[in-house]
């Protein structure tokens, strides 16, 4: 039986250790705090104020809204449990406010404006863009389960962005059939600040991207397909990018371009369905691109907390 222990464990794979471990450690144990989530200015506008229009009214404001979405995502309770633990929340925090129902959350989430929240920083940015699926809700498995056979699992396509610290700095949910390509390149037109440089795997191999990047006077790291040649109506970076990865081998291209640092997306999709579960639990169009909004807000909020500091280890 052949091994796989080369595979696994390379030689040549670096090994880092954290070196701030304390602060790392608090900040693991906020991510649980209710004070972090439940904000002073979420308490003080939950109601919402009239809108000096005839008709009826609405009890609660968007950001009351927001909270109770975000605490039901974050803690992964359905709406109903939802409902119970904000109950019991206020209750305990002798607040006298009332708490949407669920059926009130499940109206209002499909129209909720959730903006990106991103901490601004200087200087320019790595862009570090990738896709996964999540799973949506749909017939297929419950066919199976119901009349035997496989189903067919419905799942959407989450496209991030994110720079150099792990910070989402763009976001689309998109049908599963959609180009990763084509989102990349909306991705390298439409972030804020400026870039450096922009990383991702193959799927993102195409003359657009480079032209995008090129126009924002950012550089491209992107592995070239492996029948991919040089010269003819192709771009001159790219063909650059060929010629090198030819002469001293993949492995070496990516080393010394920097494409490692393309993990950073890969981490932060293992974040998001570690914490936050591999499904959507809204079940049309607009409600779940709220739903992925709000998931990448925790995601940044948890980031600003405190992360892993790590180092390189020379063995």
């Amino acid at each position: 039986m052949p091994s796989t222990k080369s595979r696994i464990h390379p030689k040549y794979k670096t090994k880092y250790r954290v070196s701030n471990w304390s602060d790392y450690d608090r900040s693991l144990a906020e991510r649980g705090s209710l004070t972090i989530w439940l904000s002073p200015n979420a308490i003080s506008g939950w109601n919402a104020k009239p809108s000096r229009c005839r008709g009826g009214q609405r009890k609660y404001s968007d950001l009351a809204i927001e909270t109770a979405l975000t605490l039901r995502l974050l803690f992964q309770l359905p709406l109903r449990q939802a409902e119970g633990f904000l109950r019991s929340l206020f209750d305990l925090m002798g607040l006298v406010l009332d708490v949407p129902d669920h059926t009130t959350l499940s109206r209002r989430v499909k129209h909720q404006k959730v903006l990106l929240r991103v901490p601004k920083k200087p200087g320019r940015m790595d862009l570090v863009i990738d896709s996964s699926g999540l799973a949506i809700f749909g017939e297929g498995e419950w066919a199976a389960a119901k009349h035997g056979g496989k189903g067919i699992r419905g799942w959407k396509k989450l496209h991030l962005g994110v720079d150099g610290d792990g910070v989402i700095v763009g976001r689309r949910l998109t049908d599963a059939s959609v180009d990763d390509g084509s989102v990349g390149v909306d991705f390298v037109d439409g972030v804020p600040g400026k870039v450096r440089r922009v990383l991702g795997d193959g799927a993102y191999d195409s003359r657009a991207l480079y032209d995008a990047a090129t126009s924002r006077g950012a550089k491209v790291v992107v592995p070239p397909i492996k029948t991919a040649q040089a010269g003819g109506r192709g771009c001159r970076a790219r063909d650059r990018v060929v010629r090198r990865v030819r002469k001293v081998g993949r492995r070496q291209w990516k080393k010394e371009s920097g494409y490692h640092q393309q993990s950073r997306a890969e981490n932060t999709f293992m974040r998001y369905k570690w914490i936050l579960g591999d499904r959507l639990h809204a079940r049309d169009a607009d409600g779940q691109s709220v739903e992925a909004r709000l998931a990448c807000n925790i995601l940044n909020r948890m980031t600003e907390l405190g992360m892993p500091a790590s180092y390189a280890v020379r063995m």
